[in-house]
């Protein structure tokens, strides 16, 4: 601990603000992001308001702690961390205001780009930024960073497009600088800084080196240093104020809310890949290339495009390309309609047809060929973090240099990369602006290689400086550049930039060593180490791109941080600290393992596919009790009795005053332990119906009804999903069949996600053995009516593996099966007038939604999906052991649906629609029930 950090451990306690927390497991949790840096805050605070921020900031300064600010945690450059305070400002500051139409959005920060993009989108505008990172970035990232992307370049980053912001400076003043009394107000609550603004403009205005060395590095995406741009573009202190603010890292203050002028969203789109014989070749067509208007022109260089050979989804064209010092440029026109965007492509095709190329070329408005051209671009960074050694740092860096440069800065990069003996590292960007990154795996625990990481830097700073360019572009100073900010602006304006700092925080306490820094080996002090731990994780780059997807975020812990956490634990371990490993072992097993939902939502948002809920059932298993293990063994023996007796209890407790139940399953909770007795719920129905055979010559399908409708029955006024499905069925005249022996048959997911390894196996066995038989050896699909058992039946098959014995046995759910067979042969009779949509984590992974959307607009006029849908954690019976993991979960989609009233709520899976009911007071029934309503 530095000394910094003991004395901020000393003065927190003196704080006397609600929402901190010294738990270990909590700073440690919080100690990671996706830089990387690492260091461990003496506590973390989680403010809710605005006001509470402005107190905690003015109590840091009386008592001289240091603070920084942490919402997204997914910027790389190592400003999200401290060893002191570390304010979350992530899980209080969501919301979102269109306004006038969508034109402008009012968001606070810890909302994220695709949040916003999200809401926006009913008005067709977005923000400006773009960065690739959107699903988890948040605003206070955004601004704190001066975002960019692929396509805005800096025309529509957030400096260009951000109007005004409500900020609190390092004293506490909260100022909204679109106030019309902003300037006065500055004035008046802080002269010092309002007259110091005016004096730093008219130094840097009477300076000519100055203005042209600003106007030079801002003419580029440059995120280096503070924006001293601002001084050039504003005569107003408050408006100068604002936008030294935007890509300031925290170091000046806290951006409360931000209005930003949003762009047009263009939903024509076509894309194309040039493959080039050089990387030269491609650089000498960008300047007509980038003439012609496309939105994006994105490089790979020959090191990218043996990587991406690699994948299964290859195009033809790179598959059959021989890579030598190729090079390829991936190109989108993007238009506001069709005739707009042929226009665009007419326009641009004589100069395509003039290029000298390598491969065939042609851009398609095909949307699945336009998914696979970005994913061989983005799926770079998954192919090489996925791919480096156990034990290593993935370190994704950027740069910009003038256009005209840009080949020969790659070429020479190359060059370094040879001369420091990294391999495989790939250089790929958004060539248009000369913005480049490149990737590193380094093993900082070994001097060798951290000497070596230190040789590189200073090369490569060499070598970007001597050529014109920037060392930051989009990722921000942060601490690996923040020695070098002098090197790039000249003496003059980096002691502005010193005196900005002192002006607003004179006591250095706002995120102290981020992006003025004097010690020149700053940027390799606080290095993280990635230990090995277990293979299920051990890929994490921490990204932090899982975590707006994962239902426990605002309850316990995210997937990263599940994963940060074992890390911390195999550290503790390996240093023989057996005190702090015993600490957060005893709080993981609630905050990591018990309220994870292991919906797998995880692992649609990671880059590296993991799937943290892997991790999860492992650890469950491995300390599932063996009596437990063992009664669950024989269950799957006797399922059907089981679900039977389970259906019977719930119908005996809906019959009787519901205290009474209540009270039975609280006082064997306090017994027993909430992990191992679920609580009862009201909203719970009562039980279902045995499950039966059917049979019919003319199937054409297995349907294999859930076990979960024997153990709950149908909502009110329902009848539930597999009576549906085969009216449904029925109706249409397409022949389906119940396997013999269906009552005694499940998907395994309760012995799956509870850990007992045993029971699973027996189920395993009984079903594929079953379900084989059922469908001629594979001949016909499985049909599932319940979306998380279609998941667990696929599951099942994928974990027993391709064997001899049960080859190609196919399950398909329900809502894919009715919309590609059944709802064509149907009349919608009668439509609803809305319908709330709740899309699942289970269909969402099976790739049904649109076929859920699509059945969902076949019988209503208007459907609503919340734009903050996500997993209602539910899970089963997770739901029942931790209530209050789905209420966390569902808490903000909730509101949302109740801010009206629909015609009918529906959903895909039995335990979704009584965890949405319970959170929402609506009932949800399956989809399936309204569309045999419908067409009845």
């Amino acid at each position: 601990m530095s000394a910094t950090a003991e004395s901020a451990a000393t003065a927190i306690s003196a704080l006397g603000t609600a929402g901190i927390s010294t738990r270990e497991i909590d700073r440690r949790k919080m100690a990671h992001d996706a830089s990387h840096y690492l260091l461990i805050p003496q506590a973390v605070a989680t403010p809710s308001t605005t006001a509470e921020v402005a107190q905690l900031m003015r109590r840091s300064r009386e008592l001289g702690i240091p603070a920084t600010f942490r919402s997204g945690g997914t910027s790389l450059s190592g400003q999200g961390v401290s060893d002191s305070l570390l304010i979350d400002t992530r899980h209080h500051f969501r919301d979102i205001e269109v306004l006038d139409g969508g034109a402008r959005v009012r968001v606070a920060p810890g909302a994220t780009v695709r949040a916003v993009n999200s809401r926006l989108a009913a008005h067709g505008r977005k923000l400006g930024p773009d960065p690739a990172s959107e699903i988890a970035c948040t605003i206070g990232g955004v601004v704190a960073n001066n975002s960019s992307g692929m396509a805005c370049g800096t025309e529509f980053n957030t400096y260009r497009t951000l109007e005004s912001m409500v900020l609190v400076l390092a004293s506490g003043t909260v100022l909204d600088t679109g106030a019309p009394d902003a300037e006065e107000k500055l004035r008046t609550l802080e002269p010092e800084l309002f007259e110091g603004l005016l004096r730093l403009r008219g130094r840097i205005v009477a300076n000519p080196d100055s203005v042209a060395t600003i106007t030079r590095l801002f003419s580029m995406k440059n995120t280096m240093g503070y924006g001293l741009n601002s001084f050039l573009d504003y005569e107003n202190p408050a408006d100068i104020l604002a936008h030294l603010m935007i890509g300031s890292e925290g170091t000046l203050g806290f951006v409360a809310q931000a209005t930003f002028r949003t762009i047009p969203a263009l939903p024509k789109v076509a894309t194309g890949l040039m493959f080039f014989e050089s990387l030269d070749a491609a650089a000498t067509a960008l300047p007509e290339l980038t003439a012609t208007g496309l939105a994006t022109v994105e490089l790979m260089d020959a090191t990218s495009l043996r990587v991406a050979q690699l994948a299964a989804d290859a195009p033809a064209e790179l598959r059959g390309l021989a890579v030598q010092d190729h090079a390829a440029l991936l190109v989108e026109h993007q238009a506001a309609s069709v005739e707009e965007l042929e226009a665009k492509r007419e326009a641009s095709r004589p100069l395509f047809e003039s290029l000298r190329l390598a491969a065939p070329f042609a851009m398609t408005t095909n949307a699945r060929d336009r998914a696979g051209m970005w994913h061989l671009r983005k799926g770079l960074y998954t192919t090489v973090a996925g791919a480096r050694p156990s034990g290593t740092n993935a370190l994704l860096e950027d740069i910009v240099v003038p256009v005209p440069s840009l080949a020969r800065t790659c070429a020479e990069l190359h060059v370094l990369f040879s001369d420091h003996h990294y391999k495989d590292s790939v250089i790929f960007g958004h060539a248009k602006d000369g913005n480049i990154h490149f990737m590193l795996n380094e093993n900082f625990s070994d001097p060798a290689e951290l000497a070596r990481y230190e040789a590189f830097t200073e090369e490569m700073v060499d070598l970007v400086l001597g050529e014109g360019g920037s060392l930051k572009a989009e990722h921000g100073t942060g601490r690996i550049m923040a020695p070098y900010v002098r090197r790039q602006y000249g003496d003059e304006l980096y002691e502005i930039m010193c005196e900005v700092k002192r002006l607003i925080d004179p006591p250095n306490l706002l995120n102290p060593g981020v992006l003025i820094n004097e010690d020149p080996r700053s940027y390799v002090e606080n290095l993280k180490i990635a230990p090995t731990v277990e293979p299920e994780v051990d890929r994490c780059v921490e990204c932090g791109y899982c975590e707006p997807v994962c239902p426990s975020k605002d309850l316990t812990t995210t997937p990263r941080q599940r994963i940060v956490l074992r890390r911390e634990i195999a550290d503790a371990e390996a240093r023989g600290d057996s005190v702090l490993a015993a600490t957060l072992r005893a709080d993981y097993d609630y905050d990591a393992v018990q309220t994870c939902a292991v919906d797998g939502m995880c692992g649609t948002a990671c880059p590296v596919l993991i799937n943290t809920g892997d991790l999860v059932r492992r650890l469950r298993a491995e300390n599932t009790n063996p009596v437990a293990d063992a009664g669950w063994k024989a269950a799957a023996g006797r399922w059907g009795a089981m679900t039977s007796v389970g259906g019977k209890a719930l119908t005996f407790a809906k019959a009787v005053p519901s205290p009474l139940p209540k009270l039975a399953t609280a006082v064997g909770r306090a017994l027993l332990g909430a992990d191992n007795i679920q609580s009862y719920e009201t909203v719970l129905p009562a039980g279902g119906t045995r499950r039966t055979p059917r049979e019919d010559p003319d199937a054409v399908a297995v349907f294999f009804p859930a076990c979960i409708g024997t153990m709950f029955g149908p909502a009110s006024g329902g009848e539930g999903s597999a009576p549906a499905f085969l009216e449904l069925c029925d109706r249409a005249g397409v022949g389906v069949r119940i396997p013999k022996g269906i009552e005694n048959l499940c998907c395994g997911t309760p012995w799956k996600s509870k850990g007992f390894t045993s029971g699973y196996e027996v189920m395993t066995e009984k079903v594929l053995a079953n379900l084989w038989v059922a469908t001629g050896g594979g001949e016909l699909p499985v049909v599932c009516d319940a979306a998380s058992c279609t998941e667990g039946l696929d599951t099942m098959k994928r974990l027993a593996g391709e064997s001899p014995v049960y080859p190609g046995l196919r399950f398909v759910d329900s809502v894919d099966f009715v919309r590609d067979t059944v709802l064509p042969r149907l009349e919608v009779t009668r439509k609803l007038g809305s319908l709330a949509l709740h899309p699942t984590c289970s269909s969402t992974q099976l790739g049904a939604n649109d076929a859920l959307t699509q059945i969902a607009g076949a019988i209503s006029s208007e459907v609503f999906v919340p734009p903050s849908w996500g997993c209602c954690a539910f899970a089963g019976d997770r739901g029942l052991l931790h209530p209050e993991l789905t209420a966390s979960a569902t808490q903000k989609q909730a509101a949302e649906i109740n801010s009206r009233t629909f015609d009918g709520y529906a959903s895909v899976n039995r335990t979704c629609e009584i965890g949405m009911s319970k959170a929402t007071g609506q009932t949800y029934r399956h989809i399936l029930e309204y569309l045999a309503e419908a067409t009845r």
